[in-house]
């Protein structure tokens, strides 16, 4: 069974070993480069004045991800930064590429600006942690401006860091709530294959 999480409320979630031992914190969520998919988290220690760790948690080494923290099997799971993790640890990287991006419609339409990223956290044998929508604060084309909203993503989507291009269809799957999201995601991307 997959769930729903908005990345802002990953991060500073502990990461802890499946013997009970918190080892660190998220500190940034890293996306991989292609497919739409979470590829690990930076970290820093434990505690508000923990400053960053030269280690990173790749997504292939995560146990479990929960509503109150990342399970890893021990601590050999952290390892060094690099690839993505490396260069995100360079930067922001906790969706920072995206977070205040004006999301526009193939057809020309502002949308709104984005305010956080929705993944589906698939069950720990799928190995998966995907990218599916963003929540956006609406402009006034959608529902009122300042209105937020959850705006389904297709499976490959076009993005430059300052404006995200997506199917105008897209606005007839917006949600105001995680509860229904999932099902409006899967329909989106049922009626874009079908379209193709």
């Amino acid at each position: 069974m997959s769930v729903l999480m908005r990345c802002s409320e990953i991060i500073a979630r502990p990461v802890v070993t499946m013997a009970g031992e918190a080892v660190a914190q998220v500190k940034d969520i890293v996306y991989a480069p292609t497919g739409g998919q979470v590829a690990g988290f930076t970290l820093a220690g434990r505690g508000p004045f923990s400053g960053p760790l030269d280690r990173g948690l790749g997504w292939e080494r995560v146990a479990a991800l929960g509503a109150d923290a990342v399970m890893i099997a021990d601590e050999d799971a952290l390892g060094p930064l690099t690839g993505a993790l490396a260069h995100a640890s360079s930067r922001r990287g906790s969706g920072s590429d995206v977070l205040g991006a004006e999301v526009l419609t193939d057809t020309g339409t502002a949308l709104g600006a984005v305010v956080d990223v929705i993944v589906e956290v698939g069950d720990p044998a799928s190995g998966r942690c995907d990218v599916v929508g963003y929540e956006i604060e609406s402009s006034q084309a959608v529902r009122g401006k300042g209105t937020k909203m959850l705006l389904p993503l297709p499976d490959t989507l076009a993005a430059s860091g300052e404006h995200l291009i997506v199917p105008a269809s897209a606005t007839g799957f917006v949600r105001d709530d995680l509860a229904g999201f999932g099902a409006a995601v899967d329909a989106f991307r049922t009626q874009l294959r079908g379209a193709s």
